[in-house]
């Protein structure tokens, strides 16, 4: 088991107060991570509470994924001011806006953009940079520097309805997760993403409350059901962990099977 333990590792989290983002934090920290949370100013400190139930510290820092110049001020505070070697990076903010496409409007989709994509590169690139600084662990057997874990989505592979903003931010993710394995693989830095089927969250209210719809979905689903946001702990800490030291640029969908029918 000691390939699955993240024991004297560090892991920052966005996206991690509810939902998926939530139960990944909380793997994390059950593998022996301790946890910077990155939440809006105000936001729930349950995953906290749940954390530090567990005997690990947890540490929350207040970030608007929205504005670059609060992800900007993110990695200084974590390195240069309070001294943490970031191990892991989870990037799990996201948000949903549904429109017909022909009336999308620019606002909704210049969030989406920013929130899902260009948040996701901004923190990959800042803490890309902190772990390219470091040390290698394990010597000769590892040379790993750190992992990093982006959320990429079903609508990274499709095109979905009525979400072409959310759906075009994916298929971002999935292509940086890509380019950045390419260049960091080699230097010790995985990059890999999980892609989420039909999840019962609080982002899929809108399918879930569309009976119709909802019942065309599980219909398709083999595994039978929506997932569950605890069904994300063991594909998170194997990316995280040296389990998967040789895994780097892939997209791991955690799906019921939906991508396979």
């Amino acid at each position: 088991m000691d390939l699955f333990s993240l024991k004297g590792k560090t892991a920052l989290v966005t996206g991690g107060t509810r939902g998926i983002g939530q139960a990944m934090a909380v793997a994390l920290a059950e593998a022996g991570a301790d946890i910077l949370l990155a939440v809006r100013a105000g936001a729930s400190t349950e995953t906290k509470a749940k954390i530090e139930a567990l005997g690990r510290t947890c540490v929350l820092y207040d970030v608007d994924v929205s504005s670059r110049a609060s992800i900007a001020a993110l990695v200084p505070a974590v390195v240069g001011r309070d001294g943490h070697r970031i191990d892991v990076l989870v990037n799990c903010a996201g948000i949903q806006r549904r429109h017909p496409a022909h009336q999308f409007p620019d606002s909704d989709w210049d969030e989406v953009l920013q929130v899902n994509l260009s948040s996701v590169f901004e923190l990959c690139r800042d803490v890309g940079a902190h772990m390219l600084e470091q040390p290698v662990y394990d010597g000769v057997k590892d040379k790993r520097r750190g992992a990093i874990i982006n959320v990429a989505s079903l609508l990274s592979f499709q095109g979905g309805i009525t979400v072409p903003a959310y759906a075009a931010s994916k298929g971002g993710v999935a292509q940086l997760t890509k380019a950045l394995s390419n260049e960091w693989a080699s230097k010790g830095i995985t990059v890999n993403a999980i892609a989420p089927g039909y999840i019962a969250t609080e982002m899929n209210t809108a399918l879930m409350d569309d009976e119709a719809r909802a019942t065309s979905i599980l219909a398709r689903i083999p595994a039978g059901r929506w997932g569950l946001p605890d069904d994300f702990k063991g594909a998170v800490i194997f990316l995280a962990s040296r389990a998967s030291a040789y895994v780097s640029g892939e997209i791991l969908t955690v799906d019921g099977g939906w991508m396979g029918r």
